[in-house]
């Protein structure tokens, strides 16, 4: 199966069992992040569409031994199946794109919970310089952290 997810992206997957609705809820209540979301210090909700949806927040959040602050415009779109953010502006960031995608398994966990298989995918444009390698060392770092945190928080809202 080929990826849709274009190369400068860094993606995980992982099996979460929670539905496709509930995993886009959690990932959509961006006001939660600073609970959940390792490095996220803040999150600021500046913007909702008709239905409450974030359309912009602002956060303050670790980055490469430095405090960062960027601001992300999300798409809801394809709700439930995706939450896609691109970012607005950021201090030491030049880009910080991503999204979550859920996809039902059609599969029950062991308690016959539905499982929901969700990607993470980030693209990160630092302005400070850095190599390469070093880049997607951070990159994977993040979007490891970000899915693991998330998985928690699915479990802790069940």
């Amino acid at each position: 199966m080929t990826s849709d997810i274009p190369d400068e992206y860094t993606q995980v997957t992982a099996r979460v069992h929670a539905d496709p609705e509930l995993c886009y809820a959690v990932a959509s209540d961006i006001a939660s992040y600073p609970r959940w979301a390792d490095g996220v210090a803040t999150a600021e909700v500046l913007t909702e569409d008709e239905h409450g949806r974030v359309l912009a927040a602002k956060f303050a959040a670790e980055a490469v031994g430095r405090q960062a602050e960027y601001t992300l415009d999300y798409d809801h779109t394809a709700a439930p199946a995706m939450i896609r953010w691109t970012q607005r502006s950021g201090d030491i960031t030049r880009r910080l794109d991503g999204s979550y995608r859920f996809r039902s398994t059609g599969e029950s966990g062991p308690g016959g919970e539905p499982v929901t298989e969700v990607t993470y995918e980030l693209a990160i444009d630092l302005a400070l310089p850095l190599p390469g390698f070093v880049k997607r060392r951070v990159e994977t770092k993040i979007v490891r952290a970000a899915l693991d945190g998330f998985r928690a928080e699915v479990a802790r809202r069940i």
